[in-house]
């Protein structure tokens, strides 16, 4: 059984630990008095020091004391001051390093950009070896451009020259189409006046035929009295286009009809016969008819042979040439007909020389 344990009343509570402390308090006072009788038997008074010289060390006990406080208060100072020194000597390392990293940084860099510097020179030089290459390229280019060029030029001069139609033979080329033209126009106005009456050009476009048998009876000089006005008709057409071509007082020039500056040298009725009969006797007849045909022409415009040609010559002329000159066979009847017949050619001015021609022009253009 457990044992029946009684509680305890407050009051006997507190006489419990007032009993305590007064057992406390003997035993504190039974040591003090132990330690009296201690120090009482150690007391010696040969060792007692005098009293001014008691308050004298007390003196400089608290002055030295004093002193040492202060001192204290200095090594505190200068403790704390240490230690801020410290701090900031420890700041000043990490600055340091900071600015050493900093510079090896920048040193790094530096490298970095000699090392680029020195690449950008390099491309730099070997761009201007480039550019001078080019450059030296280029002015070949050009120069050999320029040699090509001259050369150009100068084939192209070379072959207009040679391409060029000569100012002779370019005024001779256009004489000879302004020829031709007159020979269409005249035949074109006889044939609108007479179209019964066969009127041709010839092959190398220098004359107007007009078949024989058409103006002569067969072995006659005489013109068919129905072939007057004909031949008249043809003298009045040819007054009327001459004045363009020739010189004298009939001579009215005009770039509108004759741009070419052609002259006309002369202007020749040529009678021509089949191979019937002799040859004295064609020369006569072809001859006699030439000469009738001319006549007839002078009656209807007598300032025929007023036109004159560089010579001061009248372009009017007559030939015969009986059948020395055919232009069909005479086997037939029809080429004896084709050869019977008078042509009325035009011979144009042959110049000589270029500045031959400069004078025609003026002397054109002067009238």
């Amino acid at each position: 059984m457990r044992a029946h344990v009684r509680r305890r009343s407050p009051d006997e509570e507190e006489e419990s630990v007032f009993v305590s402390m007064t057992d406390m308090t003997i035993s504190f006072l039974f040591i003090v008095m132990i330690l009296l009788a201690f120090f009482a038997s150690q007391y010696n008074p040969t060792q007692s020091v005098p009293r001014p010289e008691y308050d004298r060390v007390v003196t400089e006990r608290d002055q030295a004391q004093a002193d040492l406080q202060v001192q204290a208060e200095i090594v505190e100072k200068l403790r704390k001051a240490l230690a801020q020194a410290l701090q900031a000597r420890d700041a000043s390392e990490l600055a340091l390093s900071r600015a050493k990293a900093d510079q090896a940084k920048l040193v790094q860099a530096n490298d970095a950009k000699d090392v680029l510097i020195k690449a950008l020179e390099l491309q730099i030089f070997d761009a201007q070896a480039k550019i001078a290459s080019q450059t030296a390229a280029l002015a070949a280019a050009r120069e050999h451009e320029q040699f090509q060029s001259e050369e150009i030029a100068r084939m192209r001069a070379e072959i207009e020259r040679l391409t060029a139609p000569d100012p002779l033979e370019n005024y001779i080329n256009l004489s000879l189409q302004e020829r031709r033209h007159l020979l269409e126009r005249l035949r074109a106005d006889i044939l609108h006046d007479f179209p019964d009456i066969g009127v041709e050009i010839s092959e190398q476009f220098d004359a107007l035929r007009f078949q024989g048998d058409g103006l002569f009876r067969s072995g006659s000089a005489t013109l068919r009295p129905d072939r007057v006005d004909f031949v008249r008709s043809v003298a009045a057409r040819l007054q009327s286009v001459l004045p363009c071509y020739t010189l004298g007082p009939e001579a009215a020039w005009d770039a509108t009809c004759n741009a070419s500056h052609a002259v006309i040298e002369a202007v020749q009725i040529e009678g021509h016969t089949d191979a019937d009969g002799g040859d004295i006797t064609n020369l006569q007849l072809s001859t006699a008819r030439a000469n009738a045909t001319f006549v007839t022409m002078l009656e209807a415009a007598s300032g025929l042979t007023g036109h004159l040609n560089l010579k001061d010559q009248p372009v009017m002329s007559v030939a015969g040439y009986g059948e020395m000159r055919p232009v069909a066979m005479n086997d037939t009847p029809e080429g004896k007909a084709s050869n019977r017949r008078i042509d009325l050619r035009i011979i144009m001015y042959v110049p000589n020389t270029v500045a031959e021609i400069d004078q025609i022009r003026a002397k054109l253009e002067a009238r």
